[in-house]
């Protein structure tokens, strides 16, 4: 299967402190791989690399076959790749359907009829579409949650990114998002999720990459590597006796 995403030697320096260092991978199309690492591993500005949000200080950044290094975020988003927030922020003065159509607009670039027609279609997909009238500010984390999904995808990615959408959710909210993601997938999407519920990375994903301090540590068999000495130590905290 070939590789829609080839991040090589990706670096991010802020004065004296790498926060990303020498760090390679790739993602497969259709497929789901996980990241994990403790906090302040690095896993927010790896994305902030991907879409653009900050230019890298070394490494390159290929999707589709096409270097997107030097790219806008915004001309990122219009070749296919979005992204969520750990923290939604919705429009909450405006309707969930209208948090979409910006989306659609301005993310892929549609007009009219066919922003519409994809909007109705993800607020469907996603669970809000009786929700889709009232206002983003007035949802439960829960629908927060999904409306922040579903405003990525009505950029129309080929590549999501998402970040840590189940943290503060319960058991039961957490399956059901879960379900979502699978089934962004099974439309075709690939996807790099962030998030520190193993279970949704156990159950969840296809490859599991565990980063350390801005680096490579590990990358494979999701229950693997969560079972590995050298993950357990560094995310865990956990050392031999």
């Amino acid at each position: 299967m070939a590789d829609i995403l080839v991040v090589e030697k990706l670096a991010k320096r802020f004065g004296n402190l790498a926060a990303v260092n020498n760090l390679s991978f790739s993602v497969q199309e259709g497929e789901i791989l996980g990241m994990m690492g403790p906090n302040g591993a690095g896993k927010t500005t790896v994305f902030n690399l991907i879409t653009g949000i900050y230019p890298p200080s070394e490494g390159n950044v290929t999707y589709k076959g096409k270097d997107v290094t030097h790219l806008s975020a915004a001309n990122r988003c219009r070749l296919g790749i979005g992204r969520t927030y750990q923290i939604p922020r919705p429009f909450e003065n405006m309707t969930v359907f209208e948090n979409l159509l910006v989306g659609a607009e301005y993310g892929a670039n549609l007009k009219g009829k066919e922003a519409h027609k994809l909007s109705t279609e993800i607020l469907d997909f996603t669970g809000l579409l009786s929700k889709k009238d009232g206002f983003a500010g007035k949802l439960t984390l829960l629908d927060r949650k999904r409306l922040e999904l579903a405003r990525a995808l009505a950029t129309n990615p080929t590549l999501l990114l998402i970040d840590e959408v189940a943290a503060g959710l319960t058991e039961a909210e957490v399956e059901k998002l879960l379900e979502i993601v699978k089934a962004i997938q099974k439309k075709g999407v690939s996807i790099i999720w962030v998030e520190h519920i193993l279970m949704m990375m156990n159950k969840g994903v296809d490859r599991l990459l565990v980063i350390n301090g801005g680096q490579w540590l590990m990358c494979g068999d999701p229950l693997e590597c969560m079972e590995s000495k050298e993950v357990q130590e560094v995310y865990l905290g956990m050392e031999e006796a």
